[in-house]
């Protein structure tokens, strides 16, 4: 069921989109310590680049799985909200609350569009090697 190449895949998407939250925290933080600009107007640019970095994510999952980039995106995103979740649990002793599990819901989804995609850009001669 798992095989390595889809495994593989899917820890490459994963890691592509905690190279990106990691690098739009950053240039965040900086923008928010050494700018006027106020934490509640970057709300929805933040959630809007989270939302953008599953989708990478999950097109590169099912861009490398080379098939069943739905399945691949699926696997991207669950493993990304459950380290997200143990993080959180283990550090502020909380579970998810309702609009956690709505925007991880959404992660999903998004991720599965993704690695829709994803496997649909490669060539017909790369998912026959």
């Amino acid at each position: 069921m798992f095989s390595q190449r889809l495994i593989s895949s899917v820890l490459y998407g994963v890691l592509t989109i905690f190279i990106l939250v990691i690098t739009a925290s950053l240039f965040s933080s900086l923008i928010l310590r050494y700018t006027n600009v106020m934490e509640s107007s970057f709300y929805w640019i933040l959630i809007t680049f989270s939302f953008i970095a599953m989708f990478i994510g999950g097109f590169i999952s099912g861009g490398r799985s080379g098939e069943r980039g739905w399945f691949a995106g699926t696997l991207t995103a669950l493993l990304y909200s459950c380290v997200i979740l143990f993080s959180q649990y283990l550090s502020f002793n909380q579970w998810f609350d309702a609009e956690q599990l709505s925007m991880h819901a959404g992660y999903v989804v998004v991720a599965i569009f993704g690695g829709m995609i994803g496997v649909n850009t490669r060539g017909s001669s790369f998912r026959e090697q």
